[in-house]
């Protein structure tokens, strides 16, 4: 119905109707939100019982990706986080003693599992592993450093596959982990910093040695191979521990040479 409203101090007279009510007021709730990067988590604990504690401010793990002590370990029934993997990773079975309620976490064959008594065997499945470069860097900037003793190689690794961290030494695969799992790593055949020129001559069984902040790794060559340049299944995650090193073929730019090495 027409309501009349008057101006204050004026003679003038003016009128509404509220036709459409929905104009006012109107929810913003209905809008589209957009999620980026959705993993679906399966069957994966989520809860408060697998919560972790933070490390102490200032420590080593402080500023590291998936570090910290399980909030309520006796009955979480999930894996304890270790610097910069965010999970341990285990294949196979695994006993653990639980006469006494609970074990706690020492090797990697304790596993936090409710209370009960007796000796009890689990199936523990494996899990691709990934480890970021959060707490890797060096003061140069740099990751890590690379070293093949039987073709006299010892470089220094950066982060991302960027022209900028060829020049330096050897770049990493930025979609690879940096430690635990699949490392990939990449640098030039030729000019002044080819680095991996000789990578193709390695064989089987050769060493390759990886330093980074968390520790020194030795892997053993199992496979040189020339792939195509679009063929990056090379640089899957994985299971294992390895190192994948990529690099140009001389005259072949469809090509590239691919070594692959597990740890020993």
């Amino acid at each position: 119905m027409p309501t009349q409203v008057y101006a204050l101090e004026s003679d003038l007279t003016y009128s509404y109707s509220n036709t459409q009510e929905t104009v006012f007021g109107k929810s913003t709730s209905v809008e589209p939100v957009e999620t980026i990067e959705v993993t679906n988590t399966y069957n994966i604990n989520v809860s408060k019982d697998s919560s972790f504690i933070p490390p102490t401010f200032g420590s080593y793990s402080a500023d590291t990706k998936g570090t910290g002590e399980l909030l309520t370990p006796n009955i979480s029934g999930v894996l304890p986080m270790i610097i910069g993997t965010g999970s341990k990773s285990l294949t196979g079975t695994t006993t653990q003693n639980t006469s006494t309620g609970y074990v706690p976490y020492s090797t990697t064959s304790d596993i936090a599992i409710p209370p009960q008594t007796g000796n009890v065997t689990y199936n523990i499945s494996s899990q691709n592993k990934f480890t970021f470069p959060d707490g890797l860097y060096y003061s140069d900037n740099s990751i890590g450093k690379l070293k093949i003793p039987s073709i006299g190689l010892s470089v220094k690794v950066y982060e991302t596959e960027s022209l900028e961290s060829l020049a330096k030494g050897a770049g990493h695969f930025k979609a690879t982990s940096c430690w635990d799992g699949n490392v990939g790593l990449c640098g030039h055949n030729r000019g002044v910093t080819n680095h991996f020129g000789k990578i193709h001559t390695l064989e089987k069984g050769d060493e390759i040695q990886y330093t980074t902040k968390l520790g020194t790794r030795t892997y053993e060559v199992v496979s040189v191979n020339k792939i195509n340049e679009t063929d990056f299944s090379y640089l899957g995650r994985t299971n294992d521990n390895r190192i994948t090193l990529i690099t140009c073929v001389n005259d072949e730019p469809a090509k590239r040479w691919c070594v692959q090495a597990i740890e020993k």
